[in-house]
């Protein structure tokens, strides 16, 4: 499970590490939306606010920092107007936020109902931007998949059962007691405020199912920011929905 920009960085030569050979991978099925926020400090207000600031990132080459780039550019910052850090994934990005070792980053949810509950801001939403965008997805390699095509049946069965468990009302208690031993910094409260945005549609996909307007969205992003340039426009050079069809039967 990754999001699905990383999928399409190391298939067209931009991922943020070199590799050797060609990779041959591809999309099997969907995940979310990404759930992506731009969370600041406390005393940033307004876009305007954050020239001269620094943000961090993941890593520079990815679809969720094209994100905040793009965040940025709609709100008037271009590049150069503000500081651009590399600090790990979410939860190395959100402590550092805490401890005010950087002006802003992208979260993820929970994370970003945690920052509230701290006292800073969300800035905004991604998906009340673009409307429709394709984070987390599965993938593996092709060569795999037509070797092993019951192990990924399987997967994807077993990924769909647990979305359904997921939604059922009557496991909601038993999923927060889930996510808040996995994440104990999550009060009674912010875990059941989470789990009413991931178990939602806007939240994970319910039937596991890719967003493929979504991955446009991601395509244009990256075709704006990803190097070398490239335009980029079509899903289905990424996305096999065979195993997910067949799956679904």
């Amino acid at each position: 499970m990754t999001a699905i920009d990383n999928v399409v960085a190391y298939m067209e030569g931009q991922g943020e590490v070199p590799v050797s050979i060609q990779p041959d991978l591809f999309v099997f099925m969907g995940g979310d939306n990404g759930l992506l926020s731009l969370a600041v400090l406390p005393e940033i207000k307004t876009f305007q606010d954050l020239k001269g600031k620094t943000l961090s990132v993941d890593a520079m080459t990815t679809g969720y920092a094209f994100v905040l780039f793009d965040l940025l550019k709609r709100n008037g910052l271009k590049m150069g107007d503000y500081n651009v850090v590399k600090a790990g994934g979410v939860l190395a990005r959100w402590e550092a936020l805490k401890e005010r070792k950087h002006d802003g980053t992208m979260l993820l949810t929970p994370f970003d109902l945690l920052a509230k509950a701290n006292g800073l801001n969300i800035l905004q939403y991604a998906i009340d931007v673009y409307g429709q965008y394709q984070g987390l997805s599965g993938a593996t390699r092709r060569a795999w998949a037509a070797a092993n095509p019951k192990k990924l049946d399987a997967y994807i069965r077993g990924y769909r059962a647990g979305l359904a468990w997921l939604y059922d009302p009557n496991n909601k208690d038993e999923a927060i007691a889930i996510l808040r031993k996995n994440l104990p910094q999550l009060s009674e409260g912010l875990a059941g405020q989470s789990y009413g945005v991931l178990v939602n549609p806007k939240g994970f996909a319910p039937d596991g199912a890719i967003d493929i307007e979504g991955v446009r969205r991601v395509l244009a992003l990256r075709s704006e920011y990803g190097e070398p340039k490239k335009s980029l426009t079509d899903p289905m050079r990424y996305y096999d929905p065979r195993y997910y069809e067949a799956a679904k039967r």
